[in-house]
């Protein structure tokens, strides 16, 4: 088995760090293979915020559902769909570029996440784990006052990096659901209801699986959680920009 195709498969994601600082010349390598991810047009449409501040960080451990490990990590750095610089570089063109709209903002969150992705990899090449936090699209309002954001620049996903303790190395990493049941040939197909408990009981691998008390404790923490609320509140905040809603004073 090769060694990219390896890590991609043993991947999984770290919050527990060992006590050490991360090399700069580690950390502008995860940057640079950032930077050379696949983007649309060549445009780069996302930003990276390097927060280095650990009073900053600490906030938003908060801010992201009161996360400790956020403020224990060496590295985090945020991702942000950003349709503001190419306006501005519109702009100083002498151009009237139209206002950015939902298609703008999709294909930024695409830009901004395949980058987010490189760094991940690049990171695991180096020994470095890592985790996604979502949270960063929480709480709007306070995040883009701490991290003084552009009503067209949003928050996509916060990345925090560092060597992950022996204990984590050795965790086990969550089973994936079956190709079957993800991969669509031509067309989308809706699974049945039944498909989905097949689908969670085959991933769970236990005879005495409970379907629906999982289904039940799952949906109460976290689809319905006040954490999920929240975020989709922000995120509606957030998307008011791009889809001509005047922001509420």
């Amino acid at each position: 088995m090769n060694p990219i195709y390896e890590s991609l498969l043993s991947r999984k994601s770290v919050r527990v760090f060992e006590k050490r600082a991360v090399p700069d010349s580690i950390k502008e390598a995860v940057l640079n293979a950032a930077f050379q991810a696949p983007t649309a047009g060549n445009q780069m449409l996302y930003s990276i915020i390097d927060v280095t501040e650990e009073n900053l960080k600490k906030k938003l451990s908060v801010t992201c559902d009161n996360q400790n490990f956020i403020a224990e990590a060496p590295i985090a750095l945020i991702f942000l769909a950003d349709s503001r610089r190419w306006l501005d570089a519109y702009e100083e063109a002498g151009l009237t570029a139209r206002k950015p709209g939902a298609g703008d903002l999709l294909l930024s969150i695409q830009d901004a996440v395949i980058a987010a992705q490189n760094a991940v990899v690049a990171a695991e090449s180096f020994g470095l784990g890592s985790c996604y936090i979502g949270d960063i699209l929480e709480n709007v309002e306070a995040v883009r006052k701490l991290l003084e954001l552009d009503a067209y620049v949003v928050p996509v996903t916060m990345l925090v990096l560092g060597y992950p303790t022996d204990q984590q190395k050795v965790r086990k990493k969550p089973e994936r659901f079956e190709k079957a049941y993800i991969v669509h040939e031509n067309r989308y197909r809706r699974l049945a209801l039944s498909d989905h408990r097949e689908m969670f009981e085959k991933r769970a691998g236990q005879a005495d699986f409970d379907y629906d008390e999982y289904m039940r404790k799952f949906c109460e923490r976290k689809y319905m959680s006040e954490f999920s609320l929240e975020m989709t509140r922000s995120s509606k905040v957030y998307l008011k920009a791009f889809l001509d809603e005047p922001e509420e004073e």
